[in-house]
This record gives C-alpha cells, sequence and structure tokens, in this order.
C-alpha cells in the first residue's frame, strides 16, 4: 500500500508542476488511454485462462446482465426523481 501512496504522491506533484503545459497533458492523457486498454486486455487474459470463471461463465453472464438491467433501471429512475425535484420548474410541475 505505501508504494501505491508514494506513486499517487509523486504523479500529483508532478501534475500540479506541469499543470499548465498543455502538450504534456495531451500527452499524459494518450498514455492514460492506452494503459487503461492495458489494463482491460491483461484483465481479459486474466479471466480467459481461469478455468474456475470459464466453468461458471453462463451463471456470472445471466447474473451480470441482471445487475446490469437494475442498474441502468435504477439510474434512470434516480435521474427522473432528481430531475422533477430540483431542475423542473415549479410551473412545469403541474402541466402534466
Amino acid at each position: 500500500m505505501i508504494p501505491v501512496l508514494i506513486l499517487m504522491t509523486a504523479g500529483i506533484i508532478t501534475g500540479w508542476i506541469f499543470h499548465k503545459k498543455t502538450i504534456f497533458l495531451q500527452s499524459i492523457s494518450k498514455l492514460t488511454n492506452w494503459a487503461i486498454y492495458l489494463l482491460l486486455f491483461l484483465l481479459g487474459l486474466a479471466v480467459g485462462a481461469n478455468e474456475q470463471i470459464l466453468n461458471s461463465f453462463h451463471k456470472i453472464g445471466y447474473l451480470s446482465i441482471a445487475i446490469t438491467l437494475f442498474a441502468v433501471a435504477g439510474s434512470i429512475f434516480t435521474a427522473w426523481i432528481t430531475y422533477h425535484l430540483f431542475f423542473k420548474k415549479k410551473g412545469e410541475r403541474n402541466e402534466r
């Protein structure tokens, strides 16, 4: 955990030093995207090499579909409630 904190602190300090250099920030943005792609590839590689995950993939798939559907439905409902409570004008609330 200490190496993670040290690296994070070093990144914050480096970002603070170079925060006005647009070329640096653009390079870092591209590097971050490629790092994420690499991590996703390595995650897929680890999943593909794990027999236990592959054998129970159909169960995991159904569960992930259910979680996704409920998460999307909950997000839509929460956004609708938030819109009606905080962003819709008082006169608009009674029109429907």
